[in-house]
């Protein structure tokens, strides 16, 4: 399976972040997955890349021209795919992947995962979406996601469909057992 991850570009402020992008790379890798990610070589995506790769795992990149010098794109990559713009970017990604994992980030972060988490919810994919609430980094958005659901926005059904852990291979390891559900064949032999 391809794992996307989706992740700042910048380390963070905790050095638990930096370590938690490390665990997952390397958990992705030694369990024979691969990682798409968007290209960059800078702040948790390339620290999650380089692990991925240290690992002996394979890493797709997926980054736009115009961030290729700003992201500085990883040199050291299985396969890269330069892009024309942020939409090609997003569309790839998603395509290659099995399943999404949303590790502390910014704004870009966030974007991405709303949209892979939306874009469940209207079923245009089946794909797990994995949500790393480390050092309690998403307790405020999970908060406000309640809040919605309180307000009549969103159903609980919907709120649930991330999957929220504190712990970067508890979290990859609960995704992957929603990926292999959701692409098990239904079994109507026994109706």
């Amino acid at each position: 399976m391809n794992i996307c991850v989706y992740c700042g570009s910048r380390p963070g402020a905790l050095p638990a972040y930096a370590q938690a992008a490390r665990d997952l790379g390397q958990a992705i890798a030694s369990q024979g997955h691969g990682l798409v990610y968007g290209g960059g070589n800078v702040g948790l995506m390339g620290i999650v890349a380089d692990a991925v790769l240290a690992a002996g795992g394979p890493v797709v990149g997926v980054i736009p021209e115009a961030l290729v010098q700003r992201e500085v794109g990883h040199q050291g990559l299985s396969e890269q795919f330069v892009v024309p713009d942020m939409h090609v970017r997003k569309r790839m990604m998603a395509e290659r992947a099995d399943a999404f994992i949303a590790l502390p980030g910014g704004i870009g972060t966030l974007e991405e995962l709303f949209e892979v988490w939306t874009w469940r919810q209207l079923r245009y994919h089946d794909k797990p979406i994995g949500v790393l609430n480390l050092a309690g980094f998403y307790d405020h958005l999970l908060r406000f996601m309640d809040h919605t659901v309180a307000q009549g926005f969103l159903d609980e059904v919907q709120r649930r469909m991330p999957v929220v852990d504190t712990d970067p291979v508890a979290l990859l390891r609960r995704v992957l057992a929603e990926a292999a559900l959701a692409s098990a064949p239904d079994d109507y032999s026994r109706i």
